[in-house]
């Protein structure tokens, strides 16, 4: 038992019972599949114009984690014959969640780097960190959180920063509508890859020696569509993901083969009442190799693209499929579970979806920090383990588009994912309306 599991057990014994929550199928299969070289850490970053007192901030938070009290959860220490992971909700912060790093040139990229490389323990409430990053000479801060994947998502760490936000500019968000999805035709989904095909691979570039992930950040236009167009910005965004795998794939030699990207769906309300944790359930987009062959018609692309998300999105599904709901039965020990799955993880490899795409959309906020000003960008990375090995991550604020790729360094180098980024920007401007 580590020291902090150990304060953590003698927290438990003071405070008497606390609340607890087994582990959704979610953040089972993840606390299963952990990898110290590859953590399972979801990075967010939101850029300010201004600057935040510190103490404020802490306040801010400590309030915003109150109002949502779900993320004040810490997991709970279980003995070898134990049937579940259990959450232990906390009545705060066992730590500080908020902490400054020395303002040196180069802070950003050293605090995007933790990110990738350090996740927050779980056996110490909130599962998160946040640093406020601020480089000499440079206007602003960034606010840079580090969420461990395994209990929280993207969409749940943002709506906390936003009550944060709501805290300290002393103006509640305005009310955003929860999504809502059209019914799926049966035609539509009929035009998906079979779901047996075994899906290409992200060809191998030059990876480097270091192993864990890397990644890369950029901001470009968001692509145009006329106002009766049938596809949205989410369906260029996955054309322009497959096409650019298709396009490296083929400068990297290998055989051409269906694609299948993996899309999460979230349905939650953006509300103070939205649920927190591993909200999102992930459905696969299917692209036979005809459909993303070199000259491509990108307006059938597009067509194509459109009716097979919106008949995923309309279609009901566990958040990981049923196979995964049958492994995490609690029926056997989690450490036996935990074996079983590994070795299915490891035997499903050839199968696992091309890569990932997790498109935020318009950030659904305004991110008013009050004396600090409103977020003018706001970048988020999913992690990138193989045997997948790239994700890509979008979000946009203010009419940009944040990009971010992410990668795994056993797979791709830092040319490769400069490479990666000029296709894919060279791709998603083949779909705005002006290029069809």
């Amino acid at each position: 038992m580590t020291t902090v599991q150990r304060q953590s057990t003698a927290r438990a014994a003071a405070e008497g019972p606390l609340a607890r929550v087994p582990f959704p199928v979610v953040d089972e299969v993840a606390r299963h599949c952990a990898d110290p070289l590859e953590p399972n850490t979801v990075h967010i970053e939101i850029h300010l114009p201004g600057r935040i007192p510190p103490d404020r901030l802490r306040e801010a938070f400590t309030h915003a984690l109150r109002r949502h009290p779900r993320a004040l959860m810490r997991e709970r220490p279980h003995g070898p014959f134990a049937r579940r992971y259990e959450w232990e909700l906390t009545d705060g912060p066992d730590t500080d969640v908020v902490s400054v790093p020395p303002p040196v040139p180069g802070a950003l990229a050293l605090a995007r780097a933790r990110a990738l490389t350090v996740a927050p323990p779980l056996s110490a409430s909130p599962p998160l960190r946040l640093e406020v990053v601020e480089e000499p000479g440079t206007p602003g801060c960034v606010l840079l959180f580090t969420v461990h994947h395994t209990a929280l998502d993207g969409p749940s760490c943002l709506r906390i920063a936003a009550t944060a936000a709501e805290f300290l500019s002393g103006r509640p968000a305005p009310v955003v509508p929860s999504p809502v999805r059209p019914l799926a035709a049966p035609a539509q989904r009929a035009a998906r890859t079979p779901v047996l095909a075994r899906p290409a691979r992200v060809a191998a570039g030059r990876p480097g020696p270091v192993p864990g992930n890397a990644m890369l950040v950029a901001e470009l236009p968001v692509p145009r569509r006329e106002p009766d167009a049938p596809y949205t910005v989410n369906d260029q965004l996955m054309a322009a993901t497959a096409l650019t795998v298709a396009d490296w794939n083929r400068e990297h030699g290998a055989p051409e083969r269906p694609l299948r990207i993996t899309m999460p769906v979230d349905d939650r309300s953006r509300g103070p009442e939205m649920p927190i944790g591993n909200g999102t359930r992930l459905v696969e987009v299917g692209f036979r190799a005809a459909e993303v062959a070199a000259g491509a018609d990108m307006a059938v692309l597009l067509r194509l693209t459109a009716e097979r998300t919106r008949a995923l999105k309309a279609r009901p599904r566990p958040p990981l499929g049923r196979g995964a709901s049958l492994v995490t039965a609690p029926v056997l020990p989690v450490g036996a579970r935990a074996a079983t799955t590994r070795g299915l993880t490891r035997l499903a490899a050839p199968w696992t979806s091309t890569t990932l795409l997790s498109n935020i959309g318009r950030v659904p906020y305004p991110l008013d920090f009050g004396e600090a000003g409103r977020a003018g960008a706001v970048w988020f990375s999913a992690p990138a383990r193989m045997p997948r090995g790239l994700t890509v991550t979008t979000a946009s604020t203010g009419g940009r588009l944040h990009l971010v790729l992410r990668w795994s360094r056993a797979l791709l180098g830092d040319d490769d994912g400069l490479r990666l980024r000029e296709v894919f920007a060279r791709r998603l401007a083949a779909t705005d309306a002006e290029a069809l």
